[in-house]
């Protein structure tokens, strides 16, 4: 499975549009995160721990984007775009939406 941000892929004509195609991830931030993400935050550098939270909801969002779009018969998926959300109480949770172009090649 191809996955784009562009709306083609070099070398690749599509054949078949299957529509629009989503994947979603919720991530709650614990406490002991939040106590260290607040005193990397006081001293400076980057917050490791938050980061890894990120990539891990982004890779879930992506991984649930391309699993529906198999089961629409597409082979690849374009013009993803991320979108990232901090919800829940005083944002406790972070959410990442996927979405894109289910497509066939």
């Amino acid at each position: 499975m191809l996955l784009s941000t562009t709306n083609t892929i070099d070398g690749h004509t599509i054949n078949t549009y299957h529509g629009v195609v989503t994947g979603e991830a919720i991530i709650g931030a614990n406490l002991f995160k939040d106590i260290f993400a607040s005193i990397t935050d006081l001293v400076g550098g980057r917050s490791g721990t938050y980061e890894r939270v990120l990539r891990e909801a982004k890779d879930n969002a992506l991984k649930e984007l391309e699993y529906n779009a198999r089961n629409m018969g597409a082979n690849a998926v374009v013009g993803i775009d991320l979108d990232y959300e901090t919800i829940g109480h005083n944002g406790s949770m972070l959410m990442v939406t996927a979405s894109g172009t289910a497509v066939t090649f």
